[in-house]
């Protein structure tokens, strides 16, 4: 044994429990509330939003490693009251429990500047408009003297962590800390339109947001190429308000680098808000790609518990259901509306002139011979619905697709124009007033099918999905909370087709599936189906997972690739797209149909070069 553990294993001596110095006190509590640099900016701008200031100056220097330094124009401290404010636990935001429980502020807790002054150096030079001049207060020493400014409060953060030089380590290059630090800028510029925020480093102007319109301010902070890409949403449910822009699923990103939430104001990371986003997106996006997002939630203060965590970027909702949906139902409502049916004859009309196409008699017109997949479905379709027979199957015959004919205005009035062939079996061409439309046949007439099938299903997703036992049941390794769960939640698994039941204390069995999943890995769909039980609302999940199955059946059941259309069945098609919902994407996030411009053809043949 060597000595290091030799002296481990020897019983320490006892030593008297006793309280810790206030520096000591502070410095552990700093820990929690500074990070880096950008903890120190995001709580110095919470004060000064919260005294009602209307430009708010933030300068770094070293990327706020040696300096940070935060100027306002709000009311100012009065200068009895600046030795307190650097004193833990003292605040003017709250005063009791009830004001604790309806915070309305950015900041409540009283920590940040004594937790601030505890590792570095620090001063606060303020004014009120009644004050002849500036007071100017330095934590080391405690001095107030006389200082030179306007009405409002500059804030002087040097040497982050001198005091702790172990947490400096733990620091990262200049240039990445002064990335961390624009970024808490730019979330509260982006939840405050009302206010001028500027950003400088090392005495160069680096960032700045004037004071504009909340649309405005999105597109000064996120870009025009967001505001393109996305769909405005908003919708208010009782006390719940919520708006903000989603991105739409062609837009999506391969890191979450662009999502973000805001409660009252207040920026938040919040599972519950990420996964009700999540769910809204399940069906249109592929892979693992992440959606862009801005959500700005307004909930009673009373509702929402920002009391968390001393960082304040955590929240609890009182009816954490009733937000999960209004969140999910927002984006999804965003989302529902096509592409391309967002176009009109006014916005496609073009100086270009269509050349003239022969007329297509349209009285034999069909919607891809819809009517011959009654017949898969109804092989598809659980057979019993909770031990009663099985409701018939919707025929999506040709009586549902209206008759078409196809005039040269359709350039005009049609946003995916008119189909002109077919290309090796998979794709269909089409002309419209911008050029050429390009749409994969099967993708397009997936998501058609699946939307029907979901219409056609909303009276009934709430009953049980056939299952089929499986011959030798699956058995899997479970922790103890999906054990907890499985056993909970036995009627809900059984509403999705699945029989998950203890085999041992710490292993699962599952003994049926879902019978339109067959050939499925069965472990993985059961494990994360008790994975969401055990997080969120029961209901959702089982909408969820019956979703998921009949977006299998309707892949099942589109179009295959190499299938001849004629053109009529392509131009039915293309009309059935206008009129479905989130047709720009199939059920698994491709695009379903893409747009070559004019001016892209003109380029490939270098016409007018």
């Amino acid at each position: 044994m060597n000595a290091a553990s030799l002296a481990q294993s020897q019983p320490r001596p006892r030593r008297p429990i006793r309280e810790l110095p206030d520096e000591l006190v502070s410095q552990i509590a700093a820990g929690e509330v500074v990070e880096r640099p950008a903890s120190v900016v995001r709580e110095l701008v919470d004060n000064a939003l919260d005294a009602g200031a209307t430009e708010i100056a933030v300068k770094l220097v070293g990327g706020g490693i040696r300096a940070i330094v935060v100027e306002d124009d709000g009311a100012g401290i009065p200068a009895d009251e600046l030795p307190l404010a650097l004193r833990r636990h003292a605040t003017s935001k709250i005063a009791s429990l009830t004001e604790l429980e309806g915070v309305a502020t950015m900041g409540f807790r009283g920590e940040a500047l004594a937790a601030i002054a505890s590792i570095a150096e620090v001063s606060i030079a303020s004014r009120t408009p009644d004050a002849p001049h500036a007071q100017r207060l330095d934590a080391r020493s405690g001095e107030l003297v006389p200082a030179a400014r306007g009405v409002g409060t500059s804030v002087e953060v040097r040497e982050l962590f001198f005091a702790t030089p172990a947490r400096r380590k733990f620091l990262k290059t200049a240039a990445t800390e002064f990335a961390h630090c624009v970024e808490a800028v730019r979330r509260h510029a982006l939840a405050r339109p009302e206010v001028s925020f500027t950003v400088w480093h090392d005495g160069k102007l680096s960032a700045q947001w004037r004071r504009a319109s909340a649309e405005q301010r999105v597109i000064d902070v996120l870009g025009h190429d967001f505001v393109d890409q996305s769909r405005e949403l908003a919708i208010e449910s009782g006390v719940l308000r919520i708006s903000g822009r989603s991105g739409t699923p062609e837009a999506a990103r391969a890191r979450a680098d662009q999502q973000y939430v805001y409660v009252n104001g207040r920026f938040v990371r919040d599972k519950l808000i990420a996964h009700g986003v999540r769910s809204a997106y399940e069906d249109v996006l592929h892979g693992g790609r992440q959606p862009a997002y801005v959500l700005f939630i307004e909930i009673a203060p009373d509702r929402v518990d920002v009391n968390v965590h001393p960082t304040k970027v955590e929240v609890r909702f009182r009816e954490s259901r009733e937000v999960h949906q209004a969140v999910r139902r927002a984006v999804e409502t965003a989302l529902a509306i096509p592409r391309a049916g967002l176009a009109s004859a006014e916005s496609n009309a073009t100086s270009f002139v269509a050349p003239e196409f022969r007329r297509y008699d349209s009285a034999q017109q069909t919607s891809l011979g819809l009517q011959q997949l009654s017949t898969l479905y109804a092989q598809q379709l659980p057979a019993r619905w909770n031990g009663e027979a099985a409701p018939a199957p919707t025929v999506l015959s040709t009586a549902a697709a209206p008759v078409y004919t196809l005039p040269a205005a359709a350039l005009d009035s049609w946003p995916l124009g008119r189909a002109v062939a077919q290309i090796a079996g998979i794709f269909v061409l089409a002309e419209n007033a911008q050029g050429l439309v390009i749409v994969d046949m099967h993708a397009a007439h997936e998501r058609i099918v699946y939307e029907r099938l979901k219409a056609s299903w909303g009276n009934r997703l709430g009953q049980a999905i056939e299952s089929q036992p499986l011959l030798i049941p699956a058995t899997f390794a479970a922790t103890p909370q999906e054990i907890a769960t499985a056993e909970a939640q036995v009627d809900n698994l059984r509403a999705l087709g699945l029989d998950v039941s203890p085999l041992s204390a710490a292993v699962l069995a599952v003994r049926s599936h879902p019978a339109a999943l067959a050939g499925g890995d069965v472990v993985e769909l059961a494990r994360s189906v008790l994975a969401e039980l055990a997080q969120f609302d029961a209901s959702s999940v089982i909408q969820r997972a019956q979703h998921e199955i009949l977006s299998t059946m309707a892949c099942h059941g589109a179009v295959r690739a190499n299938r001849h259309l004629t053109l009529d069945e392509m131009n039915a098609l293309l009309r059935d797209m206008e009129r479905t919902d989130r047709a720009d994407q199939c059920n698994h996030g491709r695009p379903t149909w893409r747009q070559i411009t004019l001016k892209e053809l003109d380029g490939l043949f270098w016409r007018g070069r």
